[in-house]
């Protein structure tokens, strides 16, 4: 069963006294497991279907399942609760809380938790800080930080609710390239070791090129589906021009 389902949603934003579509009749399934990269240019609407997966933002028409629930005509509430239990969020910004340290900013989505003791948060912060390297700068705010590793603490914070997805909206936008690869690396070797599924809102090839799933998104419509293969990507849709110049894309 795809762990996320988009059925033909649309979004429409009013700006103004004019209504502006971003995004046009759009369905995709994901399964679980997968690195997935959501690749357009600016203003094509891969950020729109992020935060609508991520139910920060609700479709103007159609419906989206999040591990097999319904999201549509939930609650604030509810939506918040489902967030908190089952997406984590990567942002190029990171996104920290720069009065809090390392480990105080991994811990603060678990403090949602009533079920988890003290205990048991800081176990989960040292696991998560670990995984990505930075246990001994656990002390550490993030103005004492580089830009690596602060997205490193913004992947530690997003894997400790143990969530089932992971939305990553440019995160390797704000990063040198050495670093870029890096985190990257990071995160497709914890795809593979726990399971937990990747999505991407991206236009950085070397993101696409870790993927094992494309989505090809212009003006809020999706013009391909890709799958790597060991021959190379194959196309289960392909709506783009013959004249593409990036076909690998």
């Amino acid at each position: 069963m795809a762990i996320v389902q988009v059925e033909n949603v649309s979004k429409r934003y009013r700006l103004g006294d004019q209504t502006v579509t971003a995004l046009r009749d759009v369905s995709l399934s994901i399964e679980p497991g997968v690195f997935l990269a959501i690749a357009g240019p600016s203003g094509s609407g891969k950020s729109t279907v992020l935060n609508i997966i991520g139910c920060i933002d609700t479709p103007s028409d159609g419906r989206v399942l999040i591990n097999g629930q319904d999201v549509s005509g939930k609650s604030p509430d509810d939506l918040a609760d489902l967030r908190a239990r089952t997406i984590g969020f990567i942002f190029q910004t990171f996104n920290l809380m720069p009065v809090l340290s390392a480990e105080e900013n991994v811990e603060y989505p678990l403090l949602q938790f009533p079920e988890l003791s003290k205990a048991e948060r800081q176990e989960r912060v040292k696991r998560y800080l670990s995984m990505v390297g930075l246990r001994k700068y656990a002390s550490h705010r993030p103005n004492q930080l580089s830009g690596g590793q602060r997205q490193r603490v913004a992947i530690a914070r997003a894997l400790a609710t143990h969530s089932k997805i992971v939305l990553a909206d440019e995160p390797t936008a704000n990063l040198d390239r050495k670093t870029g690869e890096s985190i990257l690396k990071l995160m497709k070797q914890i795809n593979r070791e726990s399971g937990t599924t990747f999505v991407f809102s991206t236009h950085d090839k070397r993101v696409m090129n870790m993927a094992d799933r494309l989505v090809r998104i212009e003006d809020g419509e999706i013009k391909a589906l890709g799958m790597r293969t060991p021959d190379g990507w194959r196309f289960v849709q392909d709506r783009r021009a013959q004249d593409d110049e990036d076909p690998e894309i």
